[in-house]
């Protein structure tokens, strides 16, 4: 009882010693309550029927009719289930399988690269488009993507096709066109991560391997990627946890209703559902399944990542 009476009093005096640095915290820690946490009391909408009549929102919450499971039911016997779930992971599927590999490839080639001001220019360039909204990314893909775009112009000159090929009226460009469009927006600020995590290797292992007669190839593979498994890790369980966050603006801007049947993902029907036609509750419910499938998945990539012995997110 001592022991836990002094280790008691030790707590508390430590707590009170550091009392301002949690004075400082108290702001963050009530913004994430507010914002993060407050808003999830909507969540109870996907299991009652809401219907906004003019009331005080909470009240009209809780008072409306509670139906439990059947949005959820509704949404996987409703036809629009396989077209919207086919989607959204078609999309995050060709996005991973495009946008994964690409940084660190750039941020290999870019740490091999000796002219420091071309390796600062491909760095920047690379880099720019993270800061550029998908407003404005999305219309310079379909100006490129257009009947007299760029592209169209590249492949009747090469003598590809013989009329321009209509990008955005074909279902089955358009997953590719955001596999791409995603891989160009996030590659550079990946590889930033994948440089900072090259910067940490120790410098005596590439000069043992010289000494070894290593090539510049085996030092990238033996030393270099080898050193990033643990941060390749980390971004993939990330990866595979967003498989369900397929996009919502480069959708949105991008979509059109000749291609809507490949164009429709999960975060564009909840707001075509909700904001639109006003099916609150439908809404709620798709998004609240979205989330649910994504932390499960974000759980069992961090579980076969540890099995493998790398590290996990938690």
């Amino acid at each position: 009882m001592n022991n836990n009476k002094v280790i008691k009093n030790r707590t508390i005096k430590k707590l009170w010693s550091q009392r301002y640095l949690y004075l400082f915290l108290l702001p963050a820690i009530i913004w994430v309550i507010v914002i993060c946490y407050g808003p999830m009391v909507g969540l109870y909408m996907s299991f009652v029927n809401y219907i906004p009549t003019g009331k005080p929102f909470l009240e009209e919450l809780f008072t409306s009719q509670f139906v439990g499971l059947d949005w959820f039911k509704y949404f996987f016997q409703n036809s629009d289930f396989a077209i919207i779930m086919r989607n959204t992971l078609g999309m995050s599927f060709l996005t991973i399988l495009l946008s994964f590999p690409a940084p660190i490839i750039l941020a290999l080639a870019l740490n091999e690269v000796k002219n420091l001001k071309f390796k600062k220019f491909v760095q920047t360039s690379s880099y720019l488009p993270y800061f550029i909204s998908w407003v404005i990314a999305s219309n310079i893909f379909i100006t490129i993507l257009s009947g007299d775009g760029v592209i169209n112009n590249i492949l009747m000159g090469l003598g590809l096709v013989k009329e321009p090929v209509y990008f955005f009226q074909e279902g089955k460009y358009f997953w590719w066109i955001i596999a791409f469009a995603n891989t160009w927006k996030i590659m550079g600020y990946n590889a930033i991560i994948y440089l900072a995590s090259i910067s940490g290797i120790d410098q005596q292992q590439y000069e043992a391997a010289d000494i070894d007669g290593a090539t510049r190839l085996q030092k990238m593979w033996y030393i270099t990627l080898a050193a990033l498994k643990p941060t390749i890790s980390i971004l993939l369980i990330l990866a595979i946890g967003n498989l369900m966050n397929a996009g919502f603006e480069q959708q949105l801007i991008m979509q059109n209703d000749s291609i809507m049947d490949y164009a429709d993902v999960i975060d564009t029907y909840v707001f075509r559902y909700g904001l639109r036609k006003g099916e609150f509750s439908y809404a709620s419910a798709v998004g609240m399944f979205k989330s649910i499938v994504s932390f499960t998945l974000l759980s069992l990539a961090n579980i076969i990542t540890k099995k493998f012995g790398e590290e996990g997110l938690f």
